[in-house]
C-alpha cells in the first residue's frame, strides 16, 4: 500500500488517531472522445470511483487534482474546470477499513483534454477503465452523486452542490 505517514493527512493521523478529519479534496470526472468516463477500481474498498484525493499543506485543489490524476492514472490534464461542490456528511463522510474516518469536502472538476493513456499509476487503485455513463460499475455513493452532478451540470450549465 502507499505509504501516506509523510502525507497532511497522515501527520494529523499520528496526532488524532482514527477521531474524524475534516478534509478539503478534489475528484475528477474525465471524459474521452466517446464520451466514456474515467474510473478506477479503489483498492480500499474494492469498490470504483473517480480519481482525486486530499489537499497537501499549502496546495491549491487545482494543483492537487493535476498531481492526483498524474500519480493515480498517469494523465497529464490539459484543461479542467470545476462543476461542484460535495460537502454532504451523510455520502461523503467514510470509516476506512483500518478504522481511521474523514469527512471530505471535495471541489468536483471535469475535463475533456488530457495527454496519455490511462493506466493504474500506484497502488491506490487495482484497476482502471473507460466506462459509459450508460453503464456504469458499482461505485461509491459519493462518487455516484458527483458523476450523477456533472450529467446535471452538463444538462443546465449550473454548479452543483452536492
Amino acid at each position: 500500500m502507499t505509504d501516506f505517514t509523510d502525507s497532511y493527512v497522515g501527520q494529523l493521523r499520528r496526532l488524532v488517531g482514527d477521531r474524524l478529519l475534516l478534509v478539503p479534496g478534489a475528484r475528477i470526472v474525465i471524459e474521452n472522445a466517446a464520451a466514456e468516463i474515467l474510473l478506477q477500481k479503489r483498492s480500499d474498498f474494492d469498490a470504483w470511483g473517480l480519481p482525486g484525493g486530499n489537499a497537501e499543506e499549502g496546495e491549491a485543489l487545482d494543483t492537487t487534482i493535476v498531481r492526483e490524476i498524474a500519480e493515480e492514472a498517469s494523465l497529464k490534464l490539459l484543461e479542467f474546470k470545476p462543476f461542484g461542490f460535495g460537502c454532504d456528511p451523510l455520502i461523503e463522510t467514510f470509516t476506512f477499513p483500518n478504522g481511521d474516518r474523514c469527512q471530505y469536502f471535495v471541489l468536483n472538476y471535469f475535463s475533456r483534454s488530457f495527454r496519455g493513456v490511462p493506466r493504474v499509476g500506484d497502488d491506490e487503485a487495482t484497476a482502471i477503465k473507460w466506462f459509459s455513463l450508460a453503464a456504469l460499475p458499482p461505485m461509491l455513493p459519493n462518487m455516484l452523486k458527483s458523476v450523477e452532478a456533472y450529467v446535471k451540470f452538463s444538462q443546465s450549465g449550473d454548479f452543483q452542490m452536492i
